[in-house]
C-alpha cells in the first residue's frame, strides 16, 4: 500500500500542472484589462503602460520570441507571464492582489479556515441524515419509509440554495429567534485566532460560551450547503445497500441464523459503504471549493465569494493561486479517498 500510496500522490504533480495551464489561459481569456479597471479609461497611455509594467502584465502570455531574438539566449523564452507565475508557485509564492497589494497566501490563510469550518458541518449534517436515510429506505423498500426517503432527496436536489438559505434564516433566525442570521460570531464576542477555526479555537482556549456561540452561527449555513450532499448520500447509500442485499453472502448469513442487524450493520453496511466514501469524498472536495450563493446569504467570510469578487475584478493572482489552491485540495482529497477503500473493504489489495 505504501508503493501505491507514493505513486497516487506522485500522479497529482502533472494534474496540478494541467490545471495552473488551464486556469492561466482562462483568467487571460476574461476580457477587460486590469491595468484600465485600476486606473480608469480616462487614464493615459503612458501611465496604463507603467501600470503594466509593475504588473509584470506586459510581457507576452507564455513564451517571450521578441526576448529570444534580441538576445539570442533559450531562458529568454521563458521571461513570460505563466513561466514567471510557475516559478514563484514552485516556490511557495503565489503573488499578490493586484489591487489590494497584499499576498494571496495571507488571503487563502485568512480565509480558506472558515470554507473548511462550513464544509466540515455540512458533511456532517450530510453524513448524519443521508447514512441512515438510505439504509433504512433499502430496508424498507417500496414502504412509506422509502418513498419519503427518495422524496426528500428528490426534493433536496431540487432545491436551490438561495431559497433554503433565505427560508432558513426567515423561520429561524427572523421568527423564531433561535439561530443568528449571519456571520460566524457575534460582535460582542472576541477571540484569540488559532488555527482560524472557530469551533476548535474555542474549545482550545477553554472558551464554552464562545464554542457555543460559534456552532449556533454554524448551523444554518451547514444545513442549507449540505442538502445537495445528503440527497445525493441517500440515494447512492439506498441503490448500494439494495444491490449488496441481494448478494449470495448475504443470504447465506441468514441462512446460518444471524440476526438482521448483524447481517445489515456488519455485512452489508461495509461493502455497500465503498461508493459512498466516493460521493462523500467528492462532495467534500467540491465544498471545499467555496460555496458562494451560501457565503453571501449567510456573510460567510469564506473563500467561495472571495474568488468570485476577484474574477469580476480581473485579479489575476488571486483568481489563479486561489484556483490552484483548490485544485490542490481537491486532488488530496480524492487521494485519501482511494486510499481509503481498504479500510471498509479488506479484498482491496493496492499494487
Amino acid at each position: 500500500m505504501g508503493a501505491y500510496a507514493v505513486r497516487r500522490f506522485l500522479s497529482i504533480i502533472p494534474v496540478l500542472f494541467g490545471v495552473s495551464l488551464l486556469v492561466f489561459t482562462f483568467v487571460h481569456l476574461i476580457p477587460g484589462d486590469p491595468a484600465v479597471v485600476m486606473l480608469g479609461e480616462r487614464a493615459t497611455p503612458e501611465a496604463l503602460e507603467k501600470l503594466r509594467e509593475q504588473l509584470n502584465l506586459n510581457k507576452p502570455l507564455f513564451f517571450n520570441f521578441e526576448a529570444f531574438q534580441q538576445t539570442g539566449n533559450p531562458s529568454a523564452l521563458l521571461d513570460s507571464q505563466y513561466f514567471t507565475f510557475l516559478t514563484r508557485v514552485l516556490q511557495g509564492d503565489l503573488g499578490q492582489s493586484i489591487f489590494s497589494r497584499v499576498d494571496v497566501s495571507t488571503e487563502l490563510a485568512a480565509r480558506f479556515p472558515a470554507t473548511f469550518e462550513l464544509a466540515v458541518g455540512a458533511m456532517i449534517v450530510a453524513i448524519l441524515i443521508g447514512i441512515p436515510a438510505g439504509i433504512f429506505a433499502a430496508i424498507r423498500k417500496n414502504s412509506l419509509v422509502d418513498l419519503g426517503v427518495m422524496v426528500g432527496a428528490l426534493v433536496g436536489v431540487s432545491m436551490p440554495i438561495f431559497w433554503l438559505g433565505l427560508l432558513l434564516i426567515y423561520i429561524f433566525a427572523v421568527n423564531l429567534h433561535w439561530l443568528p442570521p449571519s456571520g460566524r460570531l457575534d460582535v460582542q464576542l472576541e477571540l484569540q485566532s488559532i488555527t482560524g477555526l472557530y469551533v476548535l479555537d474555542s474549545l482550545l482556549q477553554g472558551r464554552l460560551d464562545v464554542t457555543l456561540n460559534a456552532l449556533k452561527h454554524l448551523i444554518l449555513p451547514s444545513i442549507a450547503l449540505g442538502t445537495i450532499p445528503t440527497a445525493i448520500i441517500a440515494r447512492m447509500m439506498r441503490g448500494s445497500m439494495l444491490e449488496v442485499m441481494n448478494q449470495d453472502y448475504i443470504r447465506t448469513a441468514r441462512a446460518k441464523g444471524l440476526a438482521e442487524r448483524v447481517v445489515i450493520w456488519k455485512h452489508a453496511l461495509r461493502n455497500a459503504m465503498l461508493p459512498v466514501i466516493t460521493i462523500i469524498g467528492l462532495s467534500f472536495g467540491t465544498l471545499l471549493t467555496g460555496a458562494i450563493l451560501t457565503e453571501t446569504i449567510f456573510n460567510w467570510p469564506g473563500i467561495g465569494k472571495w474568488l468570485y469578487d476577484a474574477i469580476g475584478a480581473r485579479d489575476y493572482p488571486i483568481v489563479q493561486g486561489g484556483t490552484l489552491f483548490i485544485a490542490t485540495i481537491y486532488v488530496i482529497v480524492n487521494a485519501l479517498v482511494d486510499l481509503s477503500y481498504g479500510l471498509f473493504d479488506p479484498r482491496i489489495q493496492y499494487r
